[in-house]
């Protein structure tokens, strides 16, 4: 039997719609920039102007090369460092300005699930004490509660009950992955930021965990910020992508259209106009450089790099313009060093 396409659409988590006015906004980033003194007394600038919605329920894929400022910009989000300017709004209330009891409060409703479970757990902890601990910190549960609610927690993300009484060195990653997931989702969070959750994980084993997150995202109505380099995996989750470079978010694509803006060689037309083209070879769909020999270009060569985008552009008969008209004003901006 025949199933049209347009069926499976309500059940497909990619599936971006034009709602963007009726959707609604759990945390929006507003012009945030974040600078580093180097030991030189230079200024580093790790994000640029940053501006991007978080909408209820809906994944935000940040995918770019590694050191572009991706990881920076999700700590903002959990209140693990401050901007050097702009605003984080949750709820309509500033999170870089909490102090105290306020900034401790508020982290019950954006928790992290970092890139590596085994370094962010306490070795001599149990499962049981691991997943339970933000419940006993907040004042949730009592301790004689903990068993039960490491058992509903565990099975939550489709562990056995048992695994409460192991310790994270007798588990696999995989499996540590799950756990760390499960303590994030203990104190019933509204938003959950992924750092490379799955990027340490063999491919069978990612394909798990992504089911497993799109899964709790539905029942639970989850937003969730996904930090990943793989372009294969983020397009099955995302709702929409964010395209990050040396600190600059230069486009946000609908999720799982990425190959509308490929071209014939491979390289995705709108994605990053050039500056990475996708691997087809199987297992190894990832982004990467697009220049020779696969190296990106250093900031000192950026100006002779978007020189020869355009001179490529214009053989091919297609003028460059740069993502939105803003790409060749950002190529000025993206290194700004102050002496």
């Amino acid at each position: 039997m025949h199933i049209p396409e347009a069926f499976w659409v309500p059940f497909l988590p990619w599936e971006v719609r034009d709602m963007s006015e009726s959707k609604e906004v759990i945390l929006e980033a507003k012009h945030v920039t974040r600078r580093f003194r180097t030991t030189d007394g230079r200024t580093l600038l790790a994000n640029n102007d940053v501006n991007l919605k978080f909408y209820k329920g809906e994944t935000l894929g940040l995918v770019g090369e590694s050191g572009c400022g991706k990881s920076t910009f999700m700590k903002f989000l959990v209140s693990l460092d401050i901007p050097s300017e702009g605003e984080i709004l949750y709820r309509g209330k500033d999170i870089t300005k909490l102090k105290g009891e306020q900034l401790r409060q508020n982290r019950q409703n954006i928790q992290m699930v970092f890139q590596d479970p085994t370094a962010s757990f306490n070795p001599k902890m149990k499962i049981r004490d691991i997943i339970c601990e933000p419940l006993l910190n907040f004042g949730r549960i009592k301790k004689s509660e903990k068993e039960e609610n490491c058992r509903r927690l565990l099975e939550l993300v489709e562990l056995p009950a048992e695994f409460s009484d192991r310790y994270p060195h007798n588990m696999s990653g995989g499996q540590r992955q799950r756990v760390a997931i499960a303590r994030a989702l203990a104190l019933e969070p509204e938003m959950i930021i992924m750092d490379e959750a799955t990027s340490a994980l063999d491919v069978s084993v990612q394909k798990t965990i992504i089911e497993l997150i799109t899964k709790l995202q539905r029942e639970k109505n989850i937003t969730i910020g996904f930090i990943c380099h793989d372009i294969a995996l983020i397009e099955q989750c995302a709702h929409q992508i964010a395209v990050m470079y040396l600190g600059n978010v230069v486009e946000v694509l609908p999720g799982g259209q990425l190959s509308k803006y490929e071209s014939t060689d491979g390289v995705c037309l709108r994605y990053q106009h050039g500056f990475f083209q996708i691997d087809r070879e199987p297992g190894r769909r990832s982004a990467k450089p697009a220049g020779a020999a696969g190296r990106l270009p250093v900031p000192g060569t950026m100006y002779q790099m978007y020189g020869d985008l355009q001179k490529r552009s214009s053989a091919n008969g297609q003028p460059y313009t740069g993502s939105s008209g803003r790409l060749s004003s950002v190529y000025r901006k993206r290194t700004e060093i102050e002496t």
